[in-house]
Parts: structure tokens; C-alpha cells; sequence
């Protein structure tokens, strides 16, 4: 479990409140991989979206970060009383299902690249960032080239952005990919702790979810045939 040295919660998260999908339809390639999606969300809650390999789990959670605009349908944001269309991507973390690590700088170097281009406002050192990697994990491959990392040490890089995040909403593709039991639980407690705080999850995952309270939307019930 995560020790309350590093809390992954910080005090200033942003004001996002709520999302509301409302009939979300996606196309690839003349195929309609799901239809008609709708879900809502509050502070506090999380979405697992789950389905069989090419559902469309990634496209979803891509058009719900605002990152693909290839779909039909609505989705709205509140902030307190106030809905919109978008989302500032300072409210926003994404983690994709690769690790998203540069092979040529070492831990420290990333996390120090990743948190000067995404949260410029804030004053995050290597001190913070050596006690999130520790935490996650990783201790005498602080200063190691990530090529000669393993695959779960590199997603435990990854992750460790989890434990510097002050975004409200984390979309978070297979996070537990190249884990052992251990760092699941870790990241599990990560999420817990995230949505106790009133910030919101969602995420894709074929593992079982023991300790995390998550809305279940299976994209197996969107598709034709359904």
C-alpha cells in the first residue's frame, strides 16, 4: 500500500465536477464499433469501460480526453452549475496503454520533462519526484536510461505521474499492464485515494478490480447484435 508520505491528492485540483455522455456513437473503418452510450458521472465516482479486444474501448476513452473528434454524439462537462463542451487538459490526465516514457532519459529526467510541459504552474522539484518514484517502486533505477528498464518498471515510471497529478479526471488505458500483484494494489490504492478526494476515474482494465468502486459499462451491450 502507498505510505501518506506522498499523497497523490493535491490541494488544488481542478473544478470539474461532472461528465455526461449522452448517445455516443463511433465508426472505424466502415465498422460501427459501439452506439448510443451514455453514462454519468460525478465527483467522487469512476468508469471502468470494459469489452473484448477491438470493441472500442480506446477510441472511447480518446473521444471522451478530447483527443479524437470521430464519433457522434454529446459530451458535457460541469463545473459546479456551469456545463460546457470541453475540458482544459490542465483538469486532465491521460495515460495511454503504452508507457509513454522517453527510452534515452532516466526516470527522474522524464518525470521532470513530463511535469515542466504539463503542469508548468505548479513547483514540482526532484525531490518530489524521486519520492513518487520510491513510492511506486522503483529506488536504484532512479538514473538508469529507461531502454534498459523492464516493461513493468517503465509503467511503474508512468504511473508515478499518478502520485504528481493535480488533474481532477484521470483516463487511464490499461494502467495495470506489465504489473505484478503488488503494483496493482498500489495503483489501486492510487485510484481509491484519488476518487476520495472528489477527483473522478476512468479507465480500461482485464484485471479484476478488488478495492476500487467503479461504474461498469461493458461495450458489449453498444454493439449491433446487443
Amino acid at each position: 500500500m502507498l505510505s501518506n508520505v506522498t499523497d497523490p491528492i493535491n490541494k488544488r485540483l481542478g473544478t470539474v465536477t461532472g461528465l455526461e455522455l449522452s448517445d455516443i456513437s463511433c465508426e472505424k473503418a466502415y465498422r460501427l464499433l459501439f452506439s448510443d452510450v451514455s453514462v454519468s458521472l460525478s465527483s467522487g465516482q469512476g468508469l471502468h469501460v470494459a469489452g473484448s479486444n477491438g470493441s472500442g474501448k480506446t477510441s472511447l476513452l480518446k473521444i471522451i480526453a478530447g483527443l479524437s473528434n470521430d464519433y457522434n454524439g454529446s459530451i458535457s462537462w460541469r463545473f459546479n452549475e456551469i456545463c460546457q463542451q470541453t475540458i482544459d487538459k490542465s483538469d486532465l490526465l491521460y495515460l495511454g496503454h503504452l508507457a509513454g516514457v522517453k527510452s534515452s532519459l532516466t526516470p527522474v529526467e522524464n518525470l521532470s520533462w513530463w511535469s515542466s510541459l504539463c503542469l508548468p504552474e505548479y513547483s514540482i522539484g526532484d525531490d518530489d519526484i524521486i519520492l513518487a518514484l520510491k513510492e511506486i517502486g522503483l529506488r536504484s533505477e532512479l538514473n538508469i536510461q529507461c531502454h534498459f528498464l523492464s516493461a513493468g518498471q517503465q509503467r511503474r515510471v508512468a504511473l508515478a505521474r499518478l502520485l504528481l497529478s493535480r488533474q481532477r479526471v484521470w483516463i487511464l488505458d490499461e494502467p495495470f499492464t506489465a504489473l505484478d500483484h503488488s503494483g496493482i494494489t498500489q495503483i489501486e490504492d492510487c485510484i481509491k485515494r484519488h476518487q476520495s478526494a472528489d477527483g473522478m476515474v476512468i479507465m480500461t482494465s482485464h484485471q479484476t478490480l478488488n478495492n476500487v468502486e467503479l461504474i461498469q459499462l461493458n461495450l458489449a451491450d453498444y454493439q449491433q447484435g446487443a
